[in-house]
């Protein structure tokens, strides 16, 4: 018979007969003598209609779990909670004291894999894991999905659907959830330091940009440089480009719209779609860096201004999956990540362009590079590749940007072992032949940076990032250079479009890894997009 203290069992201790209250303690004490692991505290309530299939489960004093209910993975609740009829708690959840539950609802704290190329059910499960605080009430026929933190005092609207962090005290709700009302109104804010500097040098980066453009133009050829002196280059055109929109929001001051376009795909060489740099003579192949990185730099140029590419790139639409294997598989992996990283970047992009082109992708080459770097990255690290005895984590971090940043970032693919991407980087971070202030260059703290903002939704060691954080910005606002930028090693004295370009992005995500990026007015659009990169709308 079923007691109604399974569907409603706030009341259990108060009004169930002895009997009911004994058989209730023998099957907790059954449930911990199978489950060591298992802790509950006092006047805890468990009905033998609840689903209980965690790893580790921890309930803490007054909370019940009632019939219906499906517990299961790594689960923390605290005190005077209460997980209603039919509810699920699922993966890696931490409940603080006091939350309410309501009937139906989800909270996800675990996620699947879903690169192209292999069956959603034979990929790894993911878990950055939920976070709720205390006093918060849960409404009927919610779904928290996994990487959620919600605040304190929060409510949760009934069929709310949250996919984004839910400050304390606010109330939510919607598909996908979003800011109806404060249940607790936030304090004001204080202004830190930290963000005063960071918008006065947004405004002095803004103030500057005219100037450290036109040091770089070549009036003759419409062409730039990095810096006065240095040769005309590819890379320096798509420097400019993106420089200005940042801080400008158009095409460098002096230059037409249209003649740049036509400048940058006139770059491109038509049998095969690379762009050499200029002046380069013969063939073009797709293994030279230059061209590799063009793809990139020449292809968000041409974004930024409303153009693309105008020949096909063959390295992907000559490709095959076992081309695509055979390219990855010959890349130096175990001695140099940085440049195997470099390629594939290349790659990821080149497949970008090709879709957004509308140009037609080999049938299974998709699939052969994502699936190559699902099955090859490295659990321990988190990366491909592996450390050098002269250069140690160096080439394995900064080839992990490269490689995630034009597939998993630019892609909106899940990252997989986040938490060992994160401990490989923050123990890269305390190598002092590269990180010590008088060597930091730009390559080497967007390698930390993006990684870091990469996984960030992970909750995993946060306070050391944010000091970490912290520490690379304050150095990083105190150089740069009046009317010329910022230089590619931070303290050299030569600034130019590369170096600016770099640590404009760097500072952005640096500054949001701490919560503070919208104290600079600007988010980066180009090679260094925070966003997966949009793609066309699929047509069935």
């Amino acid at each position: 018979m079923i007691d109604r203290h399974d569907h409603s069992p706030w009341d259990f201790w108060t009004t169930a007969t002895p009997a009911a209250q004994d058989a209730q303690r023998q099957h907790q004490q059954v449930l911990t003598r199978a489950h060591p692991e298992w802790r509950f505290g006092a006047d805890c309530f468990v009905s033998e209609l609840a689903a209980v299939d965690a790893d580790t489960l921890t309930l803490g004093d007054r909370s019940y779990v009632a019939a219906g209910a499906y517990l299961t993975g790594t689960v923390q609740i605290g005190a005077d909670c209460s997980i209603n009829p039919y509810t699920v708690v699922s993966g890696r959840v931490v409940f603080g004291d006091g939350v309410r539950m309501g009937a139906h609802s989800s909270v996800l704290g675990f996620n699947h894999s879903m690169a192209p190329g292999i069956p959603v059910h034979r990929q790894p499960l993911r878990s950055d894991g939920v976070r709720v605080g205390d006093d918060v009430w849960i409404g009927s026929h919610v779904v928290v999905l996994d990487g959620v933190t919600v605040g304190s005092h929060a409510v949760l609207a009934a069929g709310a659907v949250v996919t984004k962090d839910v400050a304390p005290g606010a109330i939510v709700g919607g598909n996908p959830a979003r800011l109806l009302r404060w249940r607790v109104p936030p304090a004001a804010p204080d202004v830190s330091p930290l963000t005063t500097r960071l918008a006065a040098f947004a405004d002095a980066a803004r103030a500057d940009a005219d100037a450290l453009l036109r040091r770089a133009h070549d009036a003759d050829t419409g062409r730039y440089r990095d810096r006065p002196g240095a040769p005309i280059t590819v890379r320096a055109q798509g420097d400019a480009i993106e420089i200005a929109d940042l801080l400008l929001g158009s095409p460098p001051p002096g230059t037409d719209r249209d003649d740049l376009v036509a400048l940058l795909q006139g770059a491109q060489d038509a049998a095969t779609g690379a762009v050499a740099e200029w002046g380069a003579a013969g063939p073009l192949d797709w293994s030279d860096a230059a061209a590799a990185y063009h793809v990139l730099s020449t292809g968000y140029a041409l974004d930024l201004l409303g153009a693309a590419f105008r020949h096909p790139l063959t390295l992907i639409t000559a490709a095959t999956p076992a081309s695509i294997v055979e390219r990855l598989e010959s890349l130096p992996w175990e001695t140099d990540a940085w440049h195997a990283g470099h390629h594939v970047d290349a790659l990821g992009t080149a497949l970008l362009w090709t879709k957004r082109r509308g140009d037609p992708v080999p049938a299974g080459v998709e699939e052969a590079l994502f699936g190559w770097l699902v099955t090859r990255a490295d659990a321990r690290s988190g990366m491909w590749g592996r450390a050098t005895p002269d250069r140690g984590l160096l080439p394995l971090v900064n080839g992990f940007y490269r490689a995630s940043r034009g597939t998993f970032a630019q892609f909106g693919v899940p990252v997989l072992h986040g938490d060992a991407v994160i401990d490989t980087v923050l123990r890269h971070a305390r190598d002092e032949r590269w990180l010590d202030p008088a060597r930091r260059d730009a390559c080497t703290v967007l390698d930390i940076a993006h990684p870091l903002w990469l996984t960030r939704g992970t909750g995993y060691r946060t306070a050391e990032i944010r000091s970490l954080a912290e520490d690379l910005l304050d150095h990083a606002l105190a150089h740069w250079h009046p009317g010329a930028g910022m230089a590619f090693r931070l303290e050299a004295d030569d600034p130019g479009l590369q170096g600016t370009e770099m640590w404009l992005a760097i500072i952005w995500y640096l500054a949001d890894l701490v919560g503070l990026s919208d104290s600079l007015g600007y988010r980066p659009r180009g090679v260094h997009r925070p966003e997966p990169a949009p793609l066309p709308e699929r047509t069935t």
